[in-house]
């Protein structure tokens, strides 16, 4: 059982890296903040804007429970949700991503 959680932990690893990087670099050529969006003046545009957000938002979910509310605080609630659903979806994009470098390298 131990090494089931470490196999799972090592995704979730590998898709808070992944998405850190992609939301770095797409911030750096864009020099736009990088937000969950699907929309687009074009279909390609369009496109674009949706794999991005699906590649970055485990990053960007985790950036939106640390805002804060009015009074300079941050609701305890609001980081525990974001962080479930961070945590949830970089285990997909891990997944996503070591499976593509398993079955790319061997």
């Amino acid at each position: 059982m131990t090494r089931e959680l470490l196999l799972a932990a090592f995704i979730m690893g590998v898709g808070l890296c992944v998405s850190g990087m992609a939301t770095h670099l797409y911030q750096w050529l864009t020099r736009q903040p990088a937000m969950l969006r699907m929309d687009g003046s074009t279909y390609l545009v369009a496109l674009g804007n949706l794999v991005m957000s699906f590649v970055c938002g485990p990053y960007i979910m985790l950036q939106y429970g640390w805002r804060h509310e009015e009074g300079g605080t941050i609701s305890m609630a609001s980081v525990l949700f974001s962080a479930l659903v961070a945590f949830g979806w970089a285990f997909i994009t891990g997944l996503l991503f070591m499976s593509a470098y398993v079955a790319l390298r061997y």
